[in-house]
């Protein structure tokens, strides 16, 4: 089927790239805004106890408000605040409520008491909070919301620019700005130090300057229209992009794109000294990776699209794009790609030092006015080759070796801890409401910032009775890990619910915060009044249910991507017993790639713990891409296998003309995916080193080494049933390897 697509393709290459221009200016031209979602709850289903909870309190208490924003003075010397202090917040929360900014529904303000007593003060009196409540219609995210805080922190700062006060603004309408300009320096980063990756390494490999530049153009030409389509569905279906999507897309279209152009153009160039025609060589390339490319990409599809079974709408909306961006990227990859290469001269293409040619010809006065053609022979004693030939000599010291490297990584998986706090991740600490967040735990109770709130609602149409206010209020008050009750609840109107403000001595995003809710979740169950539902909410109690949701996660769609991976292989490789081992190694690398993280940023960082939606990220990218390896690697095993080569031979072969494209392609996807240690915030730089390292682990231990010593070790039972054609024998029944061709005479 590819090599029929290659023939027509390069039969018909103009109607090919004139179709792809077409499709990409009408695509782009109608293709919605792609706005992000930052809002925690809004990635949880409704039967979670924390979004009942948000849903009970905009029913029984519409006046009442979460605040989006908070305002935190502070002296500039450091001494407490006074008399005249308290004048200058009066004047600052008056200012800006009378300026009625877009979306500002209440400013409240300062009060002269300690906040334990409901007040505004800290413990000490240094620091005083004012809290800020938008509108219930009021965006939780976009340009909007990030403007109303914009706006609110430079309006505070000019009412209080003539006091002594130091006035700074956070929650989370300020943490979305904030980390909206963060993001903003974080995918420029990325973006420009990936196309940097790729134009440098894919030049050091071929030393020509137009195979390094014509993945950078395509890939911009494909990415265009793979983001046209993303937005078009997050429209039509209604999914919630987060905002670390759009770095992430950067990354998988360029790193993904560049590894299928890899795949094609070593078996291009491999084909072309084979003595092919131009046409014929993108022709049978075609035909011979065509198949690994849409292999490879299904089973990436497919790992993404499972996401859509997650419990969490971070990955629901995520899973698909990256689906979208990996499919169109393949598509691009069998007919716009060996489109163009069909129209460039193979001495264009492959002009080894090009710019060495210049110089030589005007500043030495060299007549050598043509490139070398050095590119097609393969060079003698390739350390690919000598790679080959320590798998085919010694397969089981090899498999054992490169096994034990991924057990003993993955054993570091076992001190993993996940954390919950992503704005302080996700941007620098020095951003300003990554200040106050800090200062309210230190100033204030950890959890003063996001309180708990506990609301008992009858269940029988009776009112709430108020003498068994007190009894729960103390009986909350008695769990592990909470500061304080407010020993008299907000009542509802119709008096059928109560709130119950509970504060936490933790961090609310912290481990130890998520043990108290749940805790306080038993106690206030069991403790409820007769006649009497609770539920507990806030936004710890959201992320206590996150960690719910990335458990059933885990079992769901882990195993069922498995499955269908070992599906796509099967096909592929006609075999039921090669997908075995190749998912085996794929959970080893993705252990390895868990358990180095583990070790680097909780062992040797001293971080507390590791971002909760990293094993998933890994997922996406080390089980999913890191399969393309795999599978380039296994499928010209078979290949060679098929020609006649004994199992070990075959795994040799396959390492010495697979083992260049995999590495160039895992190196250059590890690099791009390593920019985002750049970025500056731990959520990307936790990202990008395990991406990056499980990267590794895939293309130069699995692929390189323990994927063809085992096949090698199993032979011809490693393609049962289909292992029709493939001998057993010690020495090879078919063709020679390829051969370099000879240098023309009198060329260099």
């Amino acid at each position: 089927m590819f090599h029929r697509i290659g023939q027509t393709v390069v039969r018909r290459a103009w109607w090919v790239i004139t179709a792809w221009i077409i499709a990409a200016v009408a695509i782009i031209a109608t293709a919605p805004t792609l706005t992000a979602q930052t809002d925690e709850s809004a990635f949880l289903p409704s039967h979670y106890e924390s979004i009942q909870a948000a849903n009970l309190q905009e029913k029984a208490f519409p006046a009442n408000f979460t605040p989006s924003a908070m305002l935190l003075f502070e002296r500039t010397d450091g001494a407490a605040l006074d008399a005249g202090d308290q004048a200058v917040m009066q004047k600052v929360t008056d200012g800006l409520t009378a300026e009625k900014i877009k979306y500002v529904q209440t400013i409240l303000p300062v009060t002269n008491k300690p906040a334990s007593e409901g007040g505004s003060y800290s413990k000490d009196g240094r620091y005083a909070l004012s809290m800020i409540g938008f509108d219930k219609d009021a965006p939780k995210q976009g340009t909007e919301t990030a403007d109303t805080a914009k706006k609110l922190r430079e309006d505070a700062k000019t009412l209080a620019a003539d006091s002594k006060l130091k006035v700074q603004l956070g929650g989370q309408a300020a943490q979305n700005l904030d980390q909206q300009d963060s993001s903003k320096l974080a995918n420029a980063l990325i973006g420009v130090g990936t196309v940097v990756i790729i134009l440098l390494t894919l030049f050091l490999i071929f030393r020509s300057p137009l195979i390094a530049l014509l993945p950078v153009v395509m890939i911009a030409v494909f990415s265009s229209v793979a983001n046209g389509l993303i937005a078009d569905a997050s429209k039509a279906f209604g999914l919630k992009a987060d905002a670390s999507v759009s770095a992430i897309l950067i990354v998988v279209l360029f790193g993904v794109g560049t590894d299928y152009f890899l795949f094609l153009i070593f078996r291009y160039r491999e084909r072309l000294r084979a003595g092919d025609n131009r046409h014929d060589a993108v022709v049978n390339a075609v035909g011979r990776v065509g198949e690994a490319i849409s292999s490879a990409a299904g089973a990436v599809i497919v790992a993404f699209s499972v996401l859509i079974l997650s419990s969490l709408g971070m990955f629901k909306a995520m899973g698909p794009s990256l689906a979208i961006a990996v499919a169109v990227t393949a598509l691009a990859s069998v007919t716009l790609v060996p489109a163009v290469l069909s129209l460039i001269p193979e001495r264009v293409l492959f002009w080894e030092k090009g710019l060495v040619y210049v110089v030589r010809k005007h500043l030495l006065g060299k007549k050598e006015l043509q490139p070398s053609t050095r590119w097609r022979n393969e060079p003698k004693g390739a350390r690919f080759a000598a790679l080959g030939g320590t798998v085919q000599r010694r397969p089981a010291l090899v498999a054992v070796v490169s096994g034990l490297v991924m057990v003993a990584l993955a054993l570091g998986a076992t001190g993993y801890k996940g954390l919950f706090d992503l704005a302080s991740g996700s941007m620098p600490k020095t951003k300003e409401s990554m200040v106050v967040q800090n200062t309210l735990m230190t100033a204030f109770t950890a959890g003063a910032a996001d309180p708990t709130q506990v609301y008992v609602t009858s269940t029988n149409g009776a009112a709430l009775d108020p003498a068994s206010f007190g009894g729960y209020a103390a009986a909350l008050g008695k769990v592990q890990g909470v500061a304080q009750v407010a020993p008299t609840p907000k009542l509802s109107k119709d008096g059928l619910t109560a709130d119950f403000t509970v504060m936490l001595k933790d961090a609310p995003a912290s481990n130890q915060a998520i043990d108290t809710v749940e805790r306080l979740r038993t106690t206030a169950h069991g403790s409820a009044p007769q006649g009497s539902k609770v539920y507990v909410g806030g936004i710890t109690s959201i992320y206590k249910d996150i960690n719910a949701a990335m458990a059933h996660d885990y079992k769901l769609v882990f195993p069922l991507a498995a499955l269908l991976i070992m599906v796509i292989l099967a096909l592929l490789l006609r075999s039921v017993v090669a997908p075995w081992y190749l998912m085996a190694a794929v959970g080893l690398g993705f252990g390895a790639t868990v358990g180095a993280t583990t070790l680097v940023f909780q062992n040797f960082k001293g971080e507390a713990g590791i971002f909760f939606m990293l094993p998933m990220f890994i997922y996406l990218f080390v089980v999913a891409i890191g399969t393309d390896y795999n599978i380039l690697m296994i499928a010209r095993l078979r290949e060679e296998a098929q020609e006649g080569r004994t199992p070990r031979e075959a795994a040799s072969m396959a390492i010495r003309h697979g083992g260049p494209t995999v590495a160039a392609a895992g190196g250059i996807l590890a690099a791009t995916f390593a920019t985002m240690c750049f970025a500056g915030n731990t959520l990307f730089s936790e990202i990008g080193f395990s991406v990056a390292f499980g990267i590794v682990v895939s293309a130069f231990v699995m692929a390189m080494f323990f994927t063809p010593a085992l096949t090698a070790l199993l032979g011809r039972a490693a393609w049962w049933p289909g292992h029709q054609g493939i001998t057993g024998h010690d020495e090879p029944a078919g063709l020679e390897p390829l051969r370099p061709q000879a240098e023309p005479a009198g060329r260099r």
